[in-house]
């Protein structure tokens, strides 16, 4: 039975789609199917082959996260495993959304059968989501300062306002990695017990992170063209932004919320050109990553069934 807390989770997700939609449709109801077709065809090859370079790039640091993870409870699995259960993961869990179903069961049934207790499996579930949160502050921070501008694409603000939140959020990494070195007290969250990383495993998750967030807003900036392009540390601020945005809203792969985030915050651009980038980026980033995700997850449970002792 549904948890009421799923349920409204869930209805956050589809009005924040209804919502999205129906801002994006306004901003788009005069482009035509030709014009992003054609946006499409004029991206070149190597382009294209860049942003599929990018996508490997980023879930590679996907599953670098998991095994970070991993390391940081003190257990060995195989690279291979961690790579398949840490892309299965994302995947699904990139177009279902944040929810527990596409996270983490997926994680959990996959990771019992390396032995792996449910509160280890519950720490490295929440040790992955921290390695990201982290990576998004750490971006975030240094787009903010080394590019203060930016903030006026989605506020009516000035600079000093985006260099401040900048040495905020950088603030917080900083006392984070503090907490690693002088040794902080433990969390307690309900049940779980979560201690400071060593100063080893820190420095892979101030890498992990930045470096997945970094490879997926390459793809949208690989598939953009060079007339009128601001710069691939614009198009990262506008991405780490819209896919902020996109996770809070908890929209399935943040269908609108990036395309109608992008578009305000890209006029320069020609509209079609921004709608053929998010396409590219879906398509590789989400759609067919969650196409193969399917086949993992088959595979995954039929043989386990195959596994299972016969009757008698």
């Amino acid at each position: 039975m549904m948890k009421r807390s799923d349920l409204l989770w869930t209805l956050v997700g589809i009005g924040a789609v209804v919502l999205s939609c129906y801002l994006l449709y306004h901003e788009v109801r005069n482009i035509s199917l030709d014009e992003i077709a054609s946006s499409l065809q004029a991206i070149p090859r190597l382009n294209w082959l860049l942003a599929a370079v990018a996508t490997l790039g980023a879930y590679s640091a996907l599953a670098w996260y998991d095994r970070i993870a991993v390391a940081h409870l003190g257990k060995k699995i195989s690279w291979w495993f961690i790579t398949l259960c840490s892309f299965t993961t994302y995947a699904l869990a990139h177009n279902i959304g944040a929810s527990v179903f596409s996270g983490a069961l997926v994680r959990y049934r996959a990771y019992r059968t390396k032995g792996l207790a449910p509160q280890e499996i519950g720490i490295l579930i929440v040790f992955c989501s921290f390695t990201f949160v982290l990576g998004t502050l750490l971006a975030s921070g240094c787009v903010l300062v080394a590019q203060p501008q930016i903030i006026t694409r989605v506020a009516n603000v000035g600079p000093w306002l985006s260099v401040s939140i900048g040495l905020v959020l950088l603030g917080l990494v900083s006392l984070y990695v503090l907490g690693s070195w002088r040794r902080f007290k433990p969390w307690t969250w309900g049940k779980l017990h979560i201690e400071y990383p060593r100063l080893g495993i820190v420095a892979r998750q101030l890498m992990a992170g930045p470096l997945e967030l970094a490879c997926a807003a390459a793809i949208i900036y690989f598939a953009l063209p060079s007339e009128g392009n601001p710069g691939y540390l614009v198009v990262l601020g506008v991405f780490l932004a819209s896919f902020s945005l996109a996770l809070l809203s908890h929209a399935p792969g943040g269908l609108g919320v990036l395309e109608v985030t992008f578009l305000a915050a890209m006029p320069e651009m020609h509209k079609s050109d921004v709608l053929a980038a998010l396409i590219v980026f879906r398509g590789l980033y989400l759609l067919l990553p969650f196409a193969l995700s399917v086949f993992v997850v088959t595979g995954f449970e039929w043989s386990r069934w195959n596994r299972k002792p016969g009757p008698g």
